[in-house]
């Protein structure tokens, strides 16, 4: 076949070596069959058209007219396409990874109030603001490290799924203005939710993959037998293919407008960060930090999204949540899936009959995929923010910034008292924690050295657990990786055992550490002279049965010697200074 053989010989840029999880079937360089990868690339445009129904929102706020509707929602999906297709090519202007876009629910009160007030052109000047404002951001990136270590992030995404539960709550159980139950939108939530779920723990590879589109078509059949897919009469006077009509640009939107919304779209950035975090973290079992240059890469592209897409005519948009809860739930994450995706969402604009069939799938179905998406977001921003040791500052960070958000969440009508210019970012349970935990961040980290001492001189010089509670008080403080943490306090205890087994006066003085973000290096200080490391090998416990009790003194020194240069990743001796040391170094 023509197009397979052309498909197999087709490369995207190199990303940097992962290893992959277990359980994932296809990870970001895997190409999955040609039928498969458009298979799976239907399900995620599938749910990107379908959530598109916030450019609706907003057009339906601004009051326009049914054709400019139509227009507006074409270019926003020429936008979703094009940011998705830059997320999955990489290189320079993406991240490399399965992202969907989706128009941003964030910016839809903004837009719509400035295409009430300036037309439909007005979406011009806004696409183009917040996409130059992104730019800048995603240059920016690599240097804000500080900014987002993995406690941040896993507040901001877990903060994601909490802000999906309102609107997973409404449409699943039909909740109308007096919050009434509709029994069949529950029935039919229930069907998709338990469908996919279903599917992703108990079925087979092939099923997993598929689970959330047989759930869509499971809660689609459910609503058909209930009476509620409506509006088929539509399609008798849709064209099946027609080109987007370009609006006319207006720049009469004044600077103040912009720049409110240039200040929602960094902090919207926050969230595209945090989408690529996750799907990096999804996609490699050995994660252990933000790949900067791949988040600076997802805001690249979403900054060019925004700024091509408003050039059209279209809204800007941002990664789409549901679309990584799919991406889970059919272990896959491979890139080209995210290539045919946005082909297959380019094509969609193009078709109104297509684009009709999409958004006419009932909200209880939606309602279901919501719940998914937001019980995995919750959970894996908790596990990302509980993978770093946490103390007193760490805890403080997550609990008030989450605490924050969910106050404004459950506080709406606060907003009501602040500076209209203010009303939508404090309006946002998700911007007030990103805002909240960079913040409470970089005022914790105030004061917190990089490097720390432990005397043992005296009767300390045998206390370990002052060493294990040094290690790990240390660790807390730094936030490094538990696992190296755990690693470190071991090596320095079967350190300190081969200090003392080794004889010629060596007894451990002090214990230093020091932390940045990519090592943690573990020092003994100690009397005597330095030690030789030699090669170590592991003692034949046979030949130790009928040795003499040096010997055996001897065989559990070599144990620690060789349980050392396991543990560490480097361990290197010497003098300095008048006296000896034993650095342990840990790569983080």
């Amino acid at each position: 076949m023509p197009v397979a053989r052309l498909l197999s010989r087709f490369r995207l840029p190199p990303t940097r070596p992962r290893r992959k999880p277990a359980d994932l079937a296809y990870a970001a360089d895997d190409r999955p069959s040609l039928g498969l990868t458009f298979g799976l690339g239907a399900q995620h445009a599938g749910m990107a058209i379908a959530l598109s129904s916030y450019a609706l929102v907003a057009a339906k706020t601004a009051n326009l007219s049914l054709d400019d509707t139509q227009s507006f929602l074409t270019c926003t999906i020429l936008g979703m396409a094009i940011a998705t297709f830059l997320q999955a090519w990489g290189g320079r202007t993406g991240s490399a990874t399965l992202l969907v876009h989706l128009p941003d629910p964030v910016m839809v009160p903004f837009v719509a109030a400035i295409i009430a007030a300036y037309g439909i052109g007005g979406v011009v000047p806004v696409g183009l603001a917040t996409g130059i404002a992104a730019m800048c951001i995603s240059r920016l990136l690599p240097y804000l490290r500080p900014l987002f270590p993995p406690t941040v992030i896993g507040a901001v995404v877990c903060m994601g799924g909490f802000t999906l539960i309102s609107g997973a709550m409404k449409h699943s159980l039909g909740l109308n203005a007096e919050l009434e139950v509709d029994g069949p939108s529950m029935v039919i939530a229930a069907v998709t939710l338990a469908t996919i779920v279903g599917l992703s723990i108990w079925g087979s590879r092939t099923m997993k993959l598929f689970s959330l589109m047989a759930g869509i078509l499971a809660g689609v059949v459910v609503a058909a037998a209930f009476g509620y897919i409506q509006g088929l009469e539509r399609f008798a006077g849709t064209p099946f293919v027609a080109l987007p009509k370009l609006p006319t640009p207006n720049f009469a939107v004044p600077p103040s407008a912009l720049v409110v919304v240039v200040v929602v779209a960094l902090l919207v950035q926050l969230d595209t960060f945090a989408s690529v975090v996750l799907m990096d973290k999804m996609d490699d079992a050995g994660w252990r930090r933000a790949d900067m240059k791949k988040a600076s890469g997802g805001i690249l592209a979403n900054a060019l999204g925004n700024a091509l897409g408003g050039l059209l005519g279209g809204m800007p948009n941002a990664t789409s949540s549901a679309n990584i809860g799919l991406a889970h739930a059919t272990r896959c994450t491979s890139r080209y899936v995210g290539l045919a995706a946005a082909f297959i969402i380019l094509a969609v604009a193009l078709m109104p009959l297509a684009t009709l069939a999409l958004t006419l799938i009932p909200d209880a179905v939606v309602g279901g995929v919501e719940v998914y998406a937001a019980a995995f977001f919750i959970v894996s921003g908790l596990e990302l923010a509980a993978s770093r040791e946490l103390d007193s500052r760490g805890v403080f960070m997550i609990g008030i910034s989450i605490t924050f958000g969910l106050g404004v969440m459950l506080l709406p009508d606060i907003v009501h008292n602040v500076p209209p210019a203010l009303e939508h970012l404090v309006g946002s349970g998700f911007v007030v924690t990103g805002i909240t935990a960079v913040t409470l961040n970089l005022l914790f980290r105030l004061g917190t050295a990089m490097k720390a001492r432990l005397d043992l001189s005296g009767d300390r010089a045998k206390d370990t657990q002052a060493v294990v509670d040094f290690m790990e008080i240390q660790g807390g403080a730094w936030a490094a990786r538990r696992e190296v943490v755990n690693r470190a306090v071991l090596a320095a205890l079967e350190a300190m055992e081969f200090l003392v087994a080794s004889g010629e006066g060596r007894r451990p003085d002090a214990v230093q550490a020091r932390f940045d973000e990519f090592n943690l290096d573990v020092e003994l200080l100690h009397h005597g002279p330095p030690l030789v490391l030699g090669a170590a090998a592991a003692p034949d416990l046979a030949d130790l049965l009928d040795a003499s009790d040096d010997a055996i003194d001897a065989a559990m020194a070599n144990v620690s010697n060789l349980l050392v240069q396991r543990l560490a990743d480097r361990v290197r001796a010497g003098t300095r200074e008048g006296g000896s040391y034993l650095l342990l170094h840990f790569d983080h």
